[in-house]
């Protein structure tokens, strides 16, 4: 088998080309390389490697820019996906596409989840800009695995983690007022590259949730990091009010990751186990880093 990888850098594109290692021969490409929107350089590229499965990784994930920087969220999560989907309708192969929990408006009272059958409605630019990505793969081809997924960490992640890490290392003793009204569902990225692996092995086709089991709040998510990686700090919950930003989140984006469940496939494990785990494998060097930073 021979996978390609595109958005190699990020976080999921890592650890893809990692997990698969071992069982393909494996190779991506990441911006400036490679622009997934780009129709001649993606025919050029995957044409050269004639990949069996292409997992795009690659996204445009800055919520708040794209609510002002709208062509190029589109660019990236709709034209792009809607051109690898037009290659492996004409070559063969897979497009394993990874969408996002955004997709939801999140009304839905919390800690109720989302299933793949509920409608959606995404209230940003970036969800809508994902939500189109899907829906251009359906018409392109139906050789596709979509997979959603919520609230993404990794080990070369840069994101919410790494912030609170940051800020508790940084300012010992001061209070860190986290977010307590807004309900998800953390992934780790090499899990969800296990279960990419896991899906393609099963044969599995069309829309899955792919997301850790079970839910909690960002408050939440933050005091179990900083327990696991034994920071003292002052987590304090606080409404979502207390930090407006330009585009709106959901309240509830928690999923359940039905299908899998149903067709034998599920290896997500519950959010908890996965950050102990986690933490155990990476919080050494995260926390050498963040003191690092410090001095």
């Amino acid at each position: 088998m021979r996978i390609f990888v595109t958005g190699s850098k990020g976080q999921l594109g890592r650890d893809s080309l990692d997990v698969f290692a071992s069982l393909a021969e494996v190779a991506g490409l990441d911006l400036p390389d490679l622009d997934i929107a780009d129709a001649g350089a993606v025919e050029r590229t995957l044409s050269a490697f004639k990949p069996d499965a292409v997992i795009n990784a690659a996204a445009y994930t800055q919520v708040d820019r794209a609510e002002t920087d709208r062509e190029a969220a589109r660019r990236a999560n709709a034209d792009g996906p809607r051109v690898l989907a037009e290659y492996v309708e004409r070559h063969g192969g897979l497009l394993v596409h990874v969408s996002t929990d955004y997709v939801f408006d999140g009304r839905r009272p919390p800690p109720r989840p989302y299933v793949e059958t509920d409608p959606t409605g995404p209230a940003s630019v970036y969800g809508r800009t994902k939500l189109e990505g899907e829906e251009a793969v359906r018409r392109a081809t139906e050789r596709h695995l979509i997979l959603r997924t919520a609230w993404l960490y990794g080990a070369s992640s840069r994101g919410f983690l790494r912030a609170i890490l940051g800020r508790a290392v940084s300012n010992p003793g001061a209070p860190l007022r986290v977010v307590n009204d807004q309900f998800g569902s953390p992934t780790w990225s090499w899990r969800l590259a296990r279960q990419i692996r896991k899906a393609l092995e099963g044969g599995a086709r069309g829309l899955y949730h792919a997301a850790g089991e079970g839910a909690c709040t960002w408050f939440d998510f933050a005091a179990e990091f900083l327990r696991l990686l034994n920071v003292p700090a002052r987590v304090e919950p606080c409404p979502a009010t207390e930090y407006p930003r330009p585009a709106p989140r959901p309240r509830n984006s928690v999923l359940e990751n039905a299908r899998l469940k149903a067709e034998g496939l599920q290896v997500m494990r519950p959010w908890a186990e996965d950050l102990a785990e986690f933490a155990r494998l990476h919080g050494e060097r995260w926390l050498r880093e963040a003191r690092e930073a410090k001095a």
